[in-house]
C-alpha cells in the first residue's frame, strides 16, 4: 500500500459509488428500484466522473458477447413458458409417471428439472416455471412434503453443473476463454453425473436416516 501510495481522486470515487451501488441494490426492494437501473445508474456514475471512459467500456469484450448471447437464451428460455411448452412437458411427465411408486417418481422428477436446464439461461426462471408443477407431481405420486420439496431444491441447485450459460457465474468464467466450450460441456457432464449420484444415493440415504420418508 505504501508502494501505490494514497488513493487518487478516481479511486476515492470509485469506492464510493460502489458503496452506493451496494447500499441500493440492499434496499432495491424496498425503494421500488429495479436492480438493473442501479446498475446503470452506477456506470454512468462512474462515465460523469471520468472513472472510466468510454473506451473503457468498448474495451470489455467479454462482456458484450455476455450481454448478448446470454441476453438471447434468456429471451428464448422466457418464451418457451410464455408458449406452454414447459407445461406441455410438465404435463406429458406427470402423465407418464401415473401410477409409478412415489420414490421411482420423485427421482424421474429430479433428473427432469436437472437436464431441462440446459433449456433454461436462469435458474430463477427455471425453478420459477418447473419448479412447483414438478414439485405437485411428486406430492400426489404419495412423495412426503417436506422430502420432496427439500430433493427438488436440492437438484435445483445443483443443475448449475450443465452449460456454460447455466449461471450468471458460469458464463462470466467461460466468457474468460480459459476452458473452451466443448470441454465445459464435457465435464460439466460428468460432473452432474457425479453430484446426482451424490445427492440421489448419499441425500436420499441420509433422508431416511434422520426419518424424512
Amino acid at each position: 500500500l505504501k508502494e501505490m501510495g494514497k488513493l487518487t481522486i478516481p479511486e476515492k470515487m470509485m469506492a464510493i459509488i460502489f458503496a452506493i451501488t451496494l447500499i441500493l441494490w440492499m434496499l432495491s426492494s424496498t425503494l421500488g428500484i429495479d436492480a438493473t437501473l442501479i446498475a446503470f445508474v452506477s456506470v454512468t456514475l462512474l462515465l460523469l466522473t471520468g472513472v472510466l471512459s468510454p473506451k473503457d467500456l468498448l474495451s470489455e469484450t467479454g462482456a458484450w458477447n455476455i450481454l448478448i448471447w446470454l441476453s438471447i437464451l434468456v429471451f428464448m428460455a422466457e418464451k418457451l413458458t410464455q408458449f406452454g411448452f414447459i407445461g406441455w412437458i410438465s404435463s406429458s411427465i406427470a402423465a407418464e409417471i401415473k401410477g409409478v411408486n412415489w420414490l421411482v417418481a420423485l427421482i424421474i422428477l429430479a433428473l427432469v428439472l436437472f437436464y431441462t436446464h440446459y433449456l433454461f439461461a436462469s435458474a430463477t426462471a427455471h425453478n420459477s416455471a418447473m419448479y412447483l408443477p414438478l414439485l405437485t407431481v411428486a406430492i400426489a405420486a404419495g412423495a412426503p412434503k417436506v422430502m420432496a420439496a427439500q430433493f427438488l431444491a436440492m437438484f435445483s441447485a445443483i443443475m448449475g453443473s450443465t452449460t456454460h450459460y447455466s449461471s450468471p457465474a458460469a458464463s462470466v468464467l467461460a466468457s474468460s476463454g480459459y476452458v473452451k466450450q466443448n470441454e465445459w460441456w464435457k465435464l460439466s457432464f460428468i460432473f452432474g453425473i457425479f453430484y446426482i449420484l451424490v445427492y440421489g444415493i448419499i441425500g436420499l440415504a441420509w433422508m431416511k436416516i434422520i426419518g424424512m420418508w
